[in-house]
């Protein structure tokens, strides 16, 4: 673009700055309409963005309450804690149990003889098995000393389920072997010739080099009268999805276990739909908000698909979908109801009451087949999924905003050639102002020299 280095010289006109400033007047009307409708397009996609968010977050609280996941919690109770406890995966179901205690699993546990606290091992060999794993050492490999031995052992790669330890006695000392998990199936045996005889170790045979201190035996249990047995006393299998961790025997009378609905964690759920529905309320009246006062208004004001939006949701969540003659057909009967203000409500001790009495009229409530999430669950889909309703407005403030870009090069083109043609032209003028003045000047001065010759 041309510019004047020296606007002005001879006739004093500032060109550059009465280029500028009619160039900007011509600039603003269209300037400033660009500029309006970028910022409402802004506003428009920011608006969406938090519209689908809200909407997603309901969504999700939807979910598992539709799907049914949210009622597949459950939650397992001992009425003896002291004797067992219990907890459980997604495959237990509802059921009482009356659980008898009647042996705890215990680890295999044995103690060699005294052995001077110089004792060394020169010769032979020590085989520990437990099942068909087995560790085999000798003096060369384990040391010739019984901490060495013990060391060897609990180092050992081929370790097969045993600890050891040495445990230094008044009487000298011992060498301690204990099967690292309870159950009969990991009772170790020892196998030992030459220095290490005397650690020979096989009840089951009349081996006993090593004194039994326990026996690896399983626990021993009956659940409803049967009798179940579990080398851990963590029992699994007994009762579907359900772990019985034994910490006790029974007394005389069988104790209580009760697998029953988490309502405490479909409560949560509940509350979350309603949290996230309210939510999105308070977003659709911040978003279609009028300040009379600041003749201020929110991005979506009059907006026709959040007003559809707000509309079925509303309406849906207002249905009657129960069954006739449930005791459970709408959110009301959990306690949950609309206010004067569009949210909704939520009456806990309601809730709870039909969780209790009504467990599965509930869930049905909700479920994708016959309740709330058959028809809200493709609703919110409808809304969300790509290409949607709400990515087709996305796209269309987009291409806008892109349309406002063409207008503004175009513009920016247009007002740079406008500027060159005021600039030209006030060059022209500030040459001809000057030649002027300096034609004036001439005059003046031959008209002095004719008048003084007189």
């Amino acid at each position: 673009m041309a510019s004047i280095s020296s606007p002005g010289v001879g006739s004093g006109l500032d060109v550059n700055s009465l280029v500028t400033k009619l160039v900007a007047a011509e600039r603003a009307p269209k300037q400033n309409q660009i500029d309006a409708q970028r910022t409402q397009y802004t506003a428009q996609v920011s608006a969406i963005g938090k519209l689908k968010s809200s909407l997603s977050a309901l969504q999700t609280a939807l979910a598992g309450l539709a799907d049914g996941s949210a009622f597949s919690k459950f939650l397992a109770t001992s009425s003896a804690t002291t004797h067992f406890s219990a907890s459980v995966d997604a495959t237990a179901s509802a059921g009482n149990y009356a659980i008898n205690v009647e042996r705890l699993a215990t680890a295999e546990k044995a103690s060699s003889g005294v052995f001077p606290a110089n004792a060394t091992f020169a010769s032979g060999a020590i085989t520990i098995s437990v099942g068909s794993q087995s560790l085999t050492l000798d003096p060369t490999t384990a040391g010739n000393t019984l901490s060495s031995l013990a060391s060897a052992i609990n180092r050992s790669p081929q370790n097969p389920g045993v600890s050891a330890a040495v445990v230094h006695a008044t009487d000298g000392d011992h060498l301690v072997l204990t099967s690292t998990q309870t159950g009969a199936a990991n009772a170790f045996t020892v196998a030992a010739t030459g220095d290490y005889a005397s650690l020979a170790y096989d009840p089951a045979h009349g081996v006993h080099g090593l004194s039994t201190v326990t026996s690896g035996v399983d626990a021993k249990l009956s659940v409803d009268g049967f009798e179940v047995t579990s080398a851990s006393n963590a029992v699994t299998g007994a009762v579907q999805g359900v772990t019985i961790n034994l910490a006790a025997l029974s007394g005389d009378t069988p104790d209580t276990l009760t697998v029953a609905a988490d309502t405490a964690s479909i409560q949560t759920s509940v509350k979350a739909l309603v949290t996230s529905y309210n939510a999105f309320v308070a977003l659709s009246k911040q978003l279609t908000s009028y300040d009379s006062a600041s003749g201020t208004a929110g991005a979506m004001l009059g907006d026709s698909t959040l007003l559809s939006i707000g509309s079925r949701l509303a309406h849906q969540l207002g249905s009657v979908v129960g069954s006739s003659g449930s005791a459970v057909q709408s959110l009301g009967d959990l306690g949950i109801r609309f206010e004067v203000d569009g949210t909704l409500s939520l009456d806990t001790d309601k809730l709870g009451a039909a969780l209790t009495a009504h467990p599965e009229q509930v869930k049905s409530l909700f479920s994708n087949g016959s309740g709330y999430g058959a028809d809200l669950t493709p609703l919110l889909a409808g809304y969300l999924q790509s290409g949607g309703i709400l990515d087709g407005r996305s796209a269309s403030l987009a291409q806008n905003t892109r349309s406002l870009d063409d207008q503004q090069t175009q513009l920016d083109a247009r007002m740079d050639q406008l500027t060159l043609m005021y600039q030209t032209q006030f060059t022209q003028l500030d040459t001809l102002l000057t030649s002027l003045k300096s034609t004036s000047s001439f005059l003046t001065q031959q008209l002095a020299v004719v008048s003084a010759s007189k």
